[in-house]
């Protein structure tokens, strides 16, 4: 009996908590404000060029 719900709990929340971090994961990330995109790219070509 108590195999059976350590069963269910490994299959049926397994991929709940996968989905709970994932989504946790997208709502942290932060976007770049247009400035700092533009530093970022002038950084990027300035190592390429060397």
């Amino acid at each position: 009996m108590f195999t059976d719900g350590l069963w269910l709990f490994a299959v049926a929340g397994g991929p709940i908590i996968l989905a709970a971090v994932l989504i946790y994961a997208l709502m942290r990330q932060r976007r770049r404000s247009p400035a700092e995109q533009k530093e970022a790219d002038r950084k990027t070509d300035e190592l390429y060029r060397d």
